[in-house]
């Protein structure tokens, strides 16, 4: 389990860093900002990557959400679930920090929302909690249905990571204008400690709908098909192999 959890550690803080820094960093840079939808490509492309890089030890979780939507789905068993859940909150504050770190280097430097998730006043778009709440709720459901179809036994071999990849791009397309994107409670928790005040008062959301998104995509996903995961090829979200 150790090693497990380390992957998971390590694969949330590269989708934390990779992520929210590309818009604290990157997004707002004058004359060569990426723009949100540069943030959202990112924020795939970390998926991605680590899926990749760590998904055969772990199964390339990331999320705390995934993790329980694929409890709920019967992927994986409970025992997974503090442990992973535990090693996704810690990846993602030492991101924070890093990226803190960095961004903090720059003259005339204010921290701002720092890439933190939020409603109201603290939405990007000042969307309501009511649309906010569903947004995250949705937007994980439909993760959670991709990450298990993707993974199944009879899916197509090896693409696992690059669907899922895309669909947390799109994920972002769609939400970054409503919450600032969640769908992860890790990769909020972290930025969220270090923008302070409102957004930590705001963080249950981004606790409590994605988790209940992910438990409804995970149910979801195992009444319509297969539960079963492959378990020849890297990829998201399966009941990783021997490494413990």
């Amino acid at each position: 389990m150790l090693k497990r959890a380390t992957a998971e550690f390590f694969g949330t803080f590269w989708l934390t860093f990779g992520g929210c820094g590309s818009a604290v960093l990157a997004a707002a840079f004058p004359g060569l900002g990426i723009g949100f939808a540069g943030v959202a490509l990112a924020f795939g492309l970390t998926v991605l990557t680590m899926a990749y890089a760590v998904g055969p030890i772990s199964g390339g979780h990331f999320n705390p959400a995934v993790t329980i939507g694929l409890w709920a789905g019967r992927r994986i068993p409970a025992t997974y679930i503090v442990p992973y859940i535990v090693a996704q909150v810690l990846g993602a504050i030492a991101a924070a920090a890093v990226l803190y770190l960095i961004a903090s280097g720059k003259p005339g430097f204010e921290i701002g929302g720092f890439a933190s998730n939020g409603y109201g006043d603290l939405s990007p778009g000042k969307y309501s909690l009511a649309s906010c709440l569903i947004m995250e709720v949705v937007a994980t459901f439909f993760f959670l249905m991709v990450i298990m179809g993707s993974t199944a036994a009879n899916a197509p071999g090896g693409f696992a990571p690059i669907a899922i990849g895309f669909a947390l791009t799109l994920i972002h397309l769609i939400s970054i204008p409503v919450t600032n994107t969640s769908v992860n409670p890790a990769r909020s928790t972290g930025p969220a400690l270090f923008a302070g005040g409102p957004y930590i008062h705001q963080l249950w959301l981004f606790w409590l709908a994605p988790i209940v998104g992910g438990i409804l995509g995970g149910l979801v996903a195992s009444w319509l098909g297969d539960t079963r995961a492959s378990r020849d090829k890297p990829q998201l979200a399966t009941s990783p192999g021997n490494p413990s």
